[in-house]
């Protein structure tokens, strides 16, 4: 009978960079959740909603005959591309099947970044502590020399190591999960504490959604070295008085806006469309961003914002991409 993947544990935003006495960390990478599962040859890749991957990822199952059999692990499906996370190469290939799928796997090889033992050799291990999960999960890549498609996270008890993790947002990481070193593995529970470092920065303020009375969302740019209004992403939904005060800011664009007949995506992923209003981009907004960005630069997690600079002119605004 072939064992259930349960619902993987789940994490909780903390403020706290520092590593606690008690717990460890690992790098929280920017890619797809999934778990899988080996039992009688029969191999499982599920998304944390349930949503088999299998199909889209061949080299992932292909790779399973060197685990052991009856063997279940969480972790992170993530492609490397040019020295960085490349999420939107792992978001085109999701949707990809048969020799699409094949093909994408030989341009664009996932690895699975293991960060967890759920069962071993027909043993649920759920139930012990993670440092003991951890060293199992170690023994398991020690003796069978694992290699790509697998890789084996990175923990550490080590304030330092820590804080050099949290510099390596250049390269796609999203920040760092801790995880008390005595816990079980506590399915659907927000078992595991994560941090995700924020930056402040400026944007243009080039269109909106909601009416301009009552602006929903801004939409935000920022200038290229060729002088083109780049869009560089949304804001979260605004507050009654942030949608006030950008009320009184804001105004219908002119004609020759840069943006004129571009359509914006309704979030990551998705083809849906908003709709959108064009606004004379001569706003500055200061907003809070993570470190998670597409190959081009732009934010893949929506911005918070924090206030608008009416006396900043758009041109003193960091150039796209910097």
């Amino acid at each position: 009978m072939t064992w259930t993947l349960p619902d993987p544990i789940l994490t909780t935003p903390t403020p706290e960079a520092g590593l606690r006495p008690g717990w460890a960390a690992e790098p929280k990478w920017d890619g797809f959740r999934a778990l899988l599962a080996v039992d009688a040859g029969r191999i499982t890749l599920r998304s944390r909603r349930g949503t088999s991957m299998a199909a889209a990822f061949p080299e992932i199952t292909a790779g399973s005959v060197h685990l052991p059999d009856q063997t279940a692990l969480d972790g992170e499906l993530v492609v490397w591309e040019q020295g960085r996370l490349a999420f939107e190469r792992l978001q085109d290939r999701l949707h990809r099947r048969g020799t699409g799928a094949a093909r994408a796997a030989d341009a664009w090889p996932a690895h699975f970044v293991a960060f967890d033992l759920l069962r071993l050799s027909g043993t649920v291990t759920m139930s012990w502590p993670y440092h003991r999960r951890r060293a199992a999960l170690e023994a398991v890549f020690a003796a069978r020399r694992l290699a790509a498609p697998w890789t084996l996270c990175p923990s550490t008890t080590d304030p330092e190591q820590v804080a050099e993790w949290l510099t390596w947002g250049s390269v796609g990481m999203e920040g760092v999960v801790f995880k008390r070193l005595t816990d079980p593995y506590r399915p659907a529970m927000r078992g595991w504490l994560k941090y995700k470092p924020r930056e402040t920065v400026e944007a243009v303020v080039g269109a909106i959604t909601g009416p301009l009375t009552a602006p929903r969302t801004l939409l935000l740019g920022r200038y290229d070295v060729g002088g083109q209004l780049q869009y560089v992403g949304r804001t979260t939904t605004l507050s009654r008085d942030a949608s006030h005060s950008m009320a009184a800011l804001v105004s219908p664009a002119g004609g020759g806006h840069p943006w004129t007949g571009w359509s914006f995506s309704a979030g990551w992923g998705s083809r849906g469309t908003l709709d959108v209003t064009l606004v004379g981009p001569v706003l500055v907004v200061e907003v809070g961003v993570d470190v998670a960005r597409d190959s081009a630069g732009r934010w893949r997690h929506p911005a918070r914002l924090h206030r608008p600079r009416p006396d900043v002119p758009p041109g003193e605004v960091d150039l796209f991409g910097a």
